[in-house]
């Protein structure tokens, strides 16, 4: 009754347009609850999915194949994002410009550079921070319906190194390839035994030489169909339960399945493997003196403050002694401004990057985070062989993001199924 009730809605809608005036629109091609899909977008969509198949050497499907992929996959995005626009999830332009920030600093380009490579690829700026925007809202999404629930305990942690083994006794990681053949959760016994079916079929073209990749964009349900199915590299930690048994005895070009889950049937191809080195990581004994900015004390005033006390201690004053009594870090303040040994990432950027600068008992100049201004000294550096902490946060946050994983296939696949969609295309 719902679905017949939005069809006239939207006929009433068509037929209120008026024949001249709707020829002048462009064409829908889909219906997603209260929104449309246009064949303008659709088709920039598949020229963006084309260039990006293209570039990574992958055998381009038939056009309905690419066609209706692409499609299913700006369903499942038009559902996140107004669930998000319900839910009140926005972004700042400050956090979108700073995300673009982060991405050019990463591929080593300043921000001018970024934008040259993305305009000399055919998107435009605006188009590239509009789908940066989308990532991000979805992003957001996913950890308000689905992280925010997803807990870790410290005795899965032990359970899994007890049954796997230690993260650093794999020294191993898995490039995997990975195709769903989905089921809806109340598939009928016949639904699930064509699954079945196709999924045996795949396999068997799949170990006789047909191309994984090709496949995976033409035939899997996934949210990596249209990066031919890479899963990227991952430790035996990141890969999905259902998987792990299988994937510790692949060789490079196995392909193994079907597996049977709740949301279908999976078949995975070892693309690679490779090993992994120990981890070692530098601690640092610091202390520092914190003047605050407020009404009263501007930038300039903290850095005068901090210069003199720099002075002082160059003539002989004590660190301690002053960082007790100058110290707007009360925390610190107490114990002559020590915050005792640090490892990396646990002070903000701008410090850390000044401490690395620094030789032991060697003092900064006044450097400025977001918390005010500071004065730094190094008190000793250690090298430390931080395997086992190491291990148990990768362990930690690889069942986190494996279940992570599992609900959100999961959720995605209800959003689908539940959300009224029609699809105006006769090529699909």
């Amino acid at each position: 009754m719902q679905k017949i009730i939005k069809s006239l809605r939207w006929m009433l809608i068509f037929l209120a347009m008026g024949q001249g005036y709707a020829e002048t629109l462009d064409r829908i091609v889909a219906i997603v609850e209260d929104d449309v899909i246009l064949a303008r977008d659709l088709a920039r969509e598949e020229a963006v999915i084309k260039q990006r198949i293209a570039a990574s050497n992958s055998q381009m499907p038939p056009d309905y194949v690419l066609r209706k992929q692409v499609l299913e996959k700006m369903i499942i995005d038009k559902l996140q994002r107004q669930l998000a626009e319900r839910a009140g999830v926005t972004v700042s332009e400050e956090m979108l410009n700073g995300s673009a920030e982060d991405i050019a600093q990463r591929n080593r380009m300043t921000m001018e550079q970024f934008r040259a490579e993305i305009e000399s690829q055919g998107i435009t700026y605006k188009a590239f921070l509009e789908n940066l925007r989308n990532e991000i809202i979805v992003n957001q999404l996913r950890a308000r319906e689905i992280g925010a629930r997803v807990k870790v305990t410290d005795r899965e942690i032990d359970h899994y190194i007890e049954t796997q083994g230690k993260i650093g006794d794999q020294a191993i990681q898995y490039h995997l390839g990975h195709i769903l053949l989905a089921v809806k959760e109340n598939a009928s016994a016949s639904d699930v035994q064509k699954a079945q079916s196709k999924a045996n079929e795949l396999f068997e073209k799949l170990n006789a030489g047909q191309d994984f990749s090709e496949t995976a964009i033409s035939q899997s349900n996934d949210a990596n169909a249209l990066k031919g199915g890479d899963l990227g590299w991952r430790t035996i930690a990141d890969i999905p339960s259902l998987f792990t048994d299988v994937v510790k005895d692949m060789k490079r070009g196995d392909v193994a399945g079907p597996i049977r889950s709740p949301s279908g049937f999976h078949i995975v191809k070892m693309l690679d493997v490779k090993g992994v080195d120990d981890h070692i990581i530098t601690k640092t004994k610091v202390r520092h003196i914190l003047i605050k900015t407020n009404e009263l004390v501007d930038d300039n005033e903290a850095r005068k403050r901090l210069l003199a006390l720099r002075a002082r201690i160059d003539d002989g004053d004590d660190f301690a002694v002053l960082a007790r009594s100058h110290s707007d870090d009360k925390g610190s303040a107490i114990k002559g401004g020590l915050l005792d040994w640090v490892s990396p990432g646990d002070l903000v950027k701008p410090f850390e990057e000044a401490m690395a600068k620094l030789g032991v008992n060697q003092i900064s100049e006044p450097v400025q985070t977001q918390f005010g201004w500071h004065l730094i000294q190094v008190l000793d550096r250690e090298n430390k062989d931080n395997s086992t902490e190491y291990q148990r946060n990768l362990v930690r946050d690889a069942i986190r993001k494996r279940k992570i994983e599992e609900e959100t296939e999961l959720w995605m696949r209800r959003l689908r199924d539940e959300a009224y969609v029609e699809i105006y295309d006769d090529r699909l």
